[in-house]
C-alpha cells in the first residue's frame, strides 16, 4: 500500500513546493509588494518550504524505497530543524497579528513603527527564540539509554515518539517538552487572540458597512493560516501526551496532517484571499500562456464569437 499512500503525499509536497515558491518569486518580483505585510508572508513561505524539505524527502524514500532507516545523528537533526521551524512559524504568525494590529487601530504610525529594521528585528528574535529552546533536546536525548525497540511509530523523528523508545526515566524530557509546548502555543496564542480582540473592536466603530467589511477582509486570510496551523498542532500533542488508547494509526495521521497542511494551505490562502498577490498571479499566468500558446489571444477572440469562429475555421480548413 506504500506506493498508494505515497500519491496524496507527493501531491502536497509538491503543491506545497510550487506554492511557495510562486509566492515568493511574487513577493520579490513585484516592487507593490515589498511591503511589511509581505515580508512576513514571505518569511512564512520559506519556513514552509523548510519544514517541507525536512520531512517529505525521507518520508517519500519510505514509501518508494522502502528506505527505512535513519542515524541517530540523523534523527536528531531531522527534529531539531522540524520543531525550531514549527516554533518560528508561530512566531510569524503572531508577527502578522501584530502587523494587523497596528494597521487596522493605528494606522497613521504603520510606517514609522513596521520599519525594515524592526521587521529584520522581529525575524532575529523569532529565530533565536526557536533555537534557544530547541538546541537542549537533541543533548537531552543522546543522554538516555535505547535498549528497547528502535522502530519510530511515525514517518520522521518526532520528540516525544524518540523519547517513548528511551528505557531509563523520561519524565524530564516530557516535562521540557509540555512546557515548551505551552509556552509556544499559550503566549503566541494568547497575544494573537489579544490582537483580533482590540481588532474586532476597533473593525465595530467603524461608520459605514463597506469599511468593516474591507477591514475585516484583510484579516481573513491570516485568520486561515492561524486556523490551519494550530488545530492540527495542539490536537497532535494533546493525543500524544493523553490519547493513550488511541490507534497508533491515528497518531501517525496527525503527525503528519500538521506537517503537511500548513505547507500546502497557506500560499493557496494568501494567493487566493490578497488580491494584490492574487492579481499579480494572473498577470504571470498570462504570459506563460502567451509564451506556452503565441497566438492565445487570436485563439481567445475566435472562441469569444461561438458560431463565427466555427464557421471561419471550417472555411479555413475547406480551403
Amino acid at each position: 500500500m506504500h506506493r498508494w499512500i505515497s500519491i496524496p503525499f507527493c501531491t502536497v509536497f509538491t503543491i506545497a513546493l510550487l506554492g511557495n515558491g510562486t509566492l515568493l518569486y511574487v513577493i520579490k518580483t513585484e516592487p507593490s509588494l515589498h511591503k511589511p505585510m509581505f515580508y512576513f508572508l514571505s518569511m512564512l513561505s520559506t519556513i514552509d518550504l523548510v519544514l517541507s524539505m525536512t520531512t517529505m524527502p525521507k518520508i517519500l524514500s519510505i514509501f518508494w524505497f522502502n528506505a527505512q532507516e535513519i542515524s541517530f545523528s540523523g534523527c536528531l537533526m531531522q527534529m531539531f530543524f522540524l520543531h525550531s521551524f514549527s516554533i518560528m512559524e508561530s512566531a510569524v504568525l503572531l508577527a502578522m497579528a501584530f502587523d494587523r494590529y497596528i494597521a487596522i487601530c493605528i494606522p497613521l504610525r504603520y510606517t514609522t513603527i513596521l520599519t525594515n529594521a524592526m521587521i529584520v528585528k522581529i525575524g532575529l528574535a523569532a529565530l533565536s527564540r526557536a533555537v534557544l529552546l530547541m538546541f537542549p533536546l537533541p543533548f537531552l536525548l543522546r543522554r538516555l539509554p535505547y535498549c528497547r525497540s528502535h522502530i519510530i511509530a511515525h514517518c520522521y523523528c518526532e520528540h516525544m515518539a524518540v523519547v517513548k523508545l528511551a528505557c531509563a526515566n523520561s519524565r524530564f524530557n516530557n516535562i521540557y517538552g509540555i512546557i515548551v509546548a505551552l509556552f509556544i502555543v499559550g503566549f503566541d496564542l494568547m497575544f494573537i487572540g489579544l490582537s483580533y480582540v482590540k481588532i474586532l473592536r476597533a473593525v465595530l466603530n467603524l461608520a459605514s458597512k463597506e469599511e468593516r467589511i474591507k477591514a475585516f477582509g484583510t484579516c481573513i486570510s491570516h485568520i486561515c493560516a492561524i486556523l490551519v496551523f494550530y488545530t492540527p498542532v495542539v490536537l497532535s500533542s494533546i493525543i500524544h501526551r493523553f490519547g493513550h488508547h488511541v490507534a497508533s494509526h491515528i497518531h501517525i495521521l496527525m503527525a503528519n496532517f500538521y506537517l503537511l497542511f500548513p505547507p500546502m494551505m497557506n500560499p493557496i490562502v494568501y494567493g487566493v484571499k490578497t488580491k494584490q498577490i492574487r492579481d499579480r498571479m494572473l498577470i504571470l499566468f498570462q504570459k506563460w500562456c502567451r509564451s506556452v500558446v503565441p497566438n492565445a489571444e487570436l485563439v481567445g477572440t475566435m472562441l469569444s464569437t461561438r458560431p463565427s469562429a466555427i464557421d471561419y475555421c471550417h472555411k479555413k480548413l475547406s480551403s
